[in-house]
């Protein structure tokens, strides 16, 4: 008997420490939702493949360091009649050579294959630039995910707070529902035993319709808040109770936040790379205008049914036999000598298009500076506003309990207890509105510094 006893208290001992271990555990918060954001969000997926997609970009481009490599193969037949004179070798035109002494077929079968090499080996650092550029456009894409991260994470915290501001305030005002429910249950009471006018009866009842009305727009606005997180973070269950009791008492404020904005902020970092993009566009322009050194190679092979008699064969196969293979070296100099005064011109124009997303950086950073300043200051007075609202909370709940229990007295009126009802509730409301207040400023404080480690640990 003592042995099932100690087994039946031993099991619910066990029980009672697994059950809550298990409701923590089940409990998202902040953290969870963002890691099955960061892997689900359509969002997300959309902005790395434009980062991959520039990266593919600037891979292409350096490929244009490699010597480019042509060749063709082609079998042909027809007239080889010769013509006299000079002509431009315009294109379109395709070459026939040939002598009034070849006799035989008057048609030809020719077989032609050749290679060409084409490496500029110098070109005053245009491919150098180029690739620069290239580099920068991945490494604008890639700060502006980050940019689209640190707003989603924003956003992520502003819908999770609002559903806890509409939650919080759902079941407060069911508990206002019950302090006028109990109200207008005494007021009924004390109506029919003729201690109070039958229209105390009616105004109770009518404080008691109004928040009840007031209780369907709360859960209307809980109910709108949810749909608009499970849209967010992908999940259909949302765990949020333990969050609950953290949004109306939040954490102190950390002071030894940092309060510099790091030039390595996604939003500077973006703005950064595409002044760096404008800066080697305008020195490909400049390096363009310049002459290209380039190494030429090239190989051959010609085959005619011409043989060296002046006999031609009209046979196809033919066209493959008395065959001629050459090859070419050489290096040659580009220079478009018209374009000088063109890329200059539009060499000045990106370096102008990099001085202004310069100038706008130092624009941002100044008033991104001033903005986390500016949010520091807020959230460490609304801390103290929150404190001072908590206080009155509960001051404002003593102080009804004591006139309900004059009420019930017959001491005070039915208007003097539904004042302090409302007063009750007024200070349950502006404590709510300075909770999510405080919460919505740390959110975009975290933003600012882009560290939302304080925001995902407390809430």
């Amino acid at each position: 008997m003592v042995k099932l006893v100690l087994a039946v208290t031993f099991l619910w001992l066990v029980t009672g420490i697994t059950v809550p271990l298990y409701a923590q555990q089940s409990s998202n918060n902040l953290a969870d939702l963002w890691r099955n954001v960061a892997e689900n969000y359509a969002g997300i997926k959309a902005k790395q493949t434009a980062t991959d997609a520039a990266a593919l970009n600037e891979r292409a481009v350096q490929s244009n360091h490699l010597p480019q490599i042509k060749a063709q193969a082609q079998s042909s037949y027809g007239t080889y009649n010769g013509a006299g004179g000079a002509f431009f070798p315009q294109a379109g035109f395709f070459n026939v050579s040939g002598d009034a002494s070849l006799h035989g077929a008057s048609l030809s079968s020719n077989s032609f294959g050749s290679a060409v090499v084409d490496w500029e080996v110098f070109s005053f650092g245009k491919l150098q630039n180029e690739t620069q550029a290239a580099r920068s456009l991945t490494n604008k894409a890639s700060s502006e995910k980050e940019t689209y991260v640190l707003t989603l994470k924003k956003l992520l915290s502003e819908r999770y707070i609002k559903l806890l501001y509409n939650k919080t305030k759902l079941s407060w005002n069911e508990k206002t529902l019950e302090r006028l429910d109990e109200i207008r249950l005494i007021t009924s009471g004390l109506s029919k035993a003729g201690l109070k006018p039958a229209a105390d009866s009616l105004l109770a009842s009518s404080a008691y319709t109004q928040s009840l009305a007031q209780n369907d727009k709360l859960e209307g606005n809980s109910s709108a808040a949810l749909i608009k997180l499970q849209e967010l973070s992908g999940k259909e269950m949302i765990q949020f109770n333990s969050a609950l009791s953290h949004f109306a008492k939040p954490m102190v404020y950390i002071e030894e936040r940092t309060a510099i904005i790091v030039d390595s902020h996604p939003v500077l970092a973006t703005l950064k790379h595409q002044t760096e993009f404008y800066r080697s566009k305008s020195a490909v322009e400049k390096s363009a205008s310049l002459p290209s050194v380039h190494f030429l190679g090239g190989l051959s092979y010609k085959g005619s049914s011409i043989n060296d008699n002046g006999y031609v064969s009209g046979k196809w196969e033919d066209g493959f036999s008395n065959n001629a293979n050459n090859f070419l070296a050489g290096i040659g100099i580009t220079w478009n000598i018209t374009n000088v005064l063109t890329n200059n011109y539009k060499s000045n124009r990106l370096g102008k298009e990099a001085e202004s997303v310069a100038h706008l950086h130092a624009q941002y950073e100044q008033a991104m500076q001033a903005d986390l300043t500016a949010a520091q200051v807020q959230i460490s007075q609304q801390f103290k506003q929150i404190e001072k609202t908590s206080t009155a909370v509960k001051q404002a709940n003593d102080a009804y309990n004591m006139y309900l229990s004059r009420y019930k007295s017959g001491l005070i009126a039915l208007n003097e207890l539904l004042q302090i009802q409302l007063l009750f509730e007024v200070a349950e409301n502006q404590h709510l509105e300075a909770s999510r207040d405080y919460w919505m400023l740390v959110a975009y404080e975290a933003e600012l510094t882009s560290d939302f480690n304080f925001l995902f640990t407390n809430l």
